[in-house]
């Protein structure tokens, strides 16, 4: 270690309640400017460790061994009082999931601006003006007011950039990255990736960048270390790990992504059935007209794919056909039949019938509920099933979505992320639905992971006949299992034709900047983008 080092971790130990090891003696060294990946399975222990740099270790784990040096002090040695003074200030740390990161009883520039006042560093005006040149370089709406604004006004992209300018409040030595771009889609990704890499070499900020997406993180840095089952896998230059990963695992997380180019959804699990119409929808967020004239249909065995940037309508659209939101005008036909507007309206045959995937499962399940209750709640509702058999189907879908069956007395807390995702995939599944609803379903996995949970819904799908409304920022997953897909812009539809014909050949500008803004595979990438844009700006 030199005296560029600002993070040292060492020998570090993570061990649960119940004795199980979370991280087994792992070690690490950050430099000032330096971006080190953290990739890995689900599970791996990558957000524990992520938490654990700031001397933090979520509800029922506790650090049982190993020391963390920030700046050449030994934050696990200091009492409550110390490391409350490092946090935020020093070292900040941005969330996988910012809608449970928020307090939704504040504004976003009261939470913004909390940490520097706090730590004594600006003047709340002061704090204010960073926040909105913050605002602005993570190109939010209306920079100069967009603070005034309260979580739940904002779409989940827009909530990221807002927690990314929140960590960068106090200018720390080191960010803490847990997935910052899940929640974007693919064009705002590469803003956020650029202002992620502008502002650590402006700041010489040093970084920990926690995520499941190899192509993202061969962006931004400079090494990755492999994690599994809390582990040291392997560690090495970015380049090296992507071209010459020397462990077996670390080369089929590298050559799953690399497969998925080459394949394609099957038109033989399509079924001349129309299950879902939805018919010229228009639709308000108060006077904001969200949804503007939005006319899909999906045949059974069928996956409809909804792309577009964050805050286009996607999601809405989601809470129109599931009676979250009613629509001003328009109509919604479900298996011939008009749909009731509202939830409240609806039979309890035809809430079943209809499940929805949410995109971010902490805000989705209950947090005091154990799983068993969380996924056999629907065997229990919708069908009138005895403790029993709830218990069996309860065990069945835990196979199903790949969870140890021993996981069943666990709560959400417990959970990584994807596992919480899988959950929330088995509770639909188990009102056995005619059409699933999948808000970023894969958004939280990593690839391996997603593999199997692709390979499951394109299994179901095969022999249960569902039909699938996939809403989705990962274009890759399109290619995948969507026979058509759809281009939203704005509240409408600018394209939509089978899969294969808008990205072979897209014709809206759009739909071209979506798919050139997919991150590929080699560290020079996102130089070259940027390369592009200064050939293409015009000179002074």
């Amino acid at each position: 270690m030199d005296d560029s080092t600002i993070l040292n971790i060492t020998g570090l130990r993570l061990v649960s309640v119940a004795g199980n090891i979370i991280v087994d003696n792992v070690n690490l060294h950050l430099k000032r400017g330096e971006v080190l990946g953290l990739i890995g399975e689900s599970g791996a222990g990558k957000s524990t460790i992520g938490l654990s740099s700031m001397s933090y270790a979520r509800a029922g784990v506790h650090i049982a061994g190993g020391e963390v040096v920030l700046g050449g002090v030994n934050i696990r040695a200091l009492d409550a009082e110390g490391r409350r003074e490092v946090r935020g200030k020093r070292i900040a740390y941005i969330a996988q999931s910012a809608a449970a990161a928020f307090n939704p009883a504040h504004s976003l520039m009261d939470q913004v601006c909390e940490a520097p006042v706090l730590h004594k560093l600006m003047t709340r005006p002061e704090a204010e003006a960073w926040a909105r040149e913050l605002f602005t370089a993570l190109d939010l709406p209306d920079p100069q007011n967009f603070g005034s604004r309260y979580p739940h006004q904002v779409s989940g992209g827009q909530l990221q950039r807002a927690m990314a300018a929140m960590a960068m409040s106090c200018r720390p030595d080191v960010l803490v990255l847990d997935e910052p771009t899940t929640a974007l889609d693919v064009t705002t990704q590469i803003e956020v990736l650029i202002l992620l890499k502008s502002l650590i070499r402006r700041f010489h900020t040093a970084a920990l960048y926690i995520t499941h997406d190899l192509a993202v993180v061969a962006q931004v840095a400079d090494r990755i270390k492999v994690l599994r089952h809390g582990k040291e896998v392997e560690e090495g230059l970015t380049q090296q790990i992507l071209h010459a990963a020397r462990q077996d695992y670390t080369a089929r997380l590298v050559a799953v992504r690399g497969a998925a180019a080459s394949e394609r959804a099957s038109a033989a699990t399509v079924q001349p059935e129309k299950v879902l119409s939805v018919q010229d929808c228009h639709a308000y967020y108060g006077d904001f007209h969200v949804v503007r004239g939005v006319s899909l249909d999906v045949q059974r065995g069928e996956t409809v794919a909804v792309v577009g940037e964050s805050g286009s309508g996607k999601s809405t659209l989601a809470r129109i056909i599931t009676g979250l939101l009613p629509p001003r005008s328009g109509q919604i036909v479900f298996q011939d039949k008009a749909l009731p507007p509202t939830l409240q309206e609806r039979s309890k045959e035809l809430k079943r019938t209809i499940q929805l995937v949410y995109q971010i499962p902490d805000v989705a399940i209950n947090p005091r509920q154990t799983l068993r209750e969380i996924i056999g709640r629907p065997v229990e509702f919708y069908f009138g099933a005895a403790r029993a058999e709830v218990n069996a189907r309860a065990l069945e879908l835990m196979t199903l979505v790949e969870l140890p069956q021993d996981y069943l007395e666990r709560r959400p807390g417990q959970l990584s992320g994807g596992q919480k995702q899988r959950v929330c995939i088995a509770r639909a599944l188990a009102a056995k639905p005619d059409l699933i609803i999948l808000d970023e379903p894969t958004s939280a996995l990593d690839p391996l992971v997603a593999e199997e949970i692709l390979t499951l819904l394109r299994k179901l799908q095969r022999e249960l006949g569902l039909s699938y409304i996939l809403i989705t920022h990962d274009l890759d997953v399109v290619h995948r299992i969507a026979h058509r897909t759809a281009v939203m812009l704005q509240g409408e539809f600018v394209a939509f034709d089978a899969t294969d014909k808008i990205f072979e050949n897209p014709e809206h500008p759009y739909t071209q900047k979506l798919i050139t803004a997919v991150p590929e595979m080699r560290v020079d990438w996102l130089d070259e983008v940027l390369a592009k844009r200064q050939q293409a700006a015009p000179s002074l």
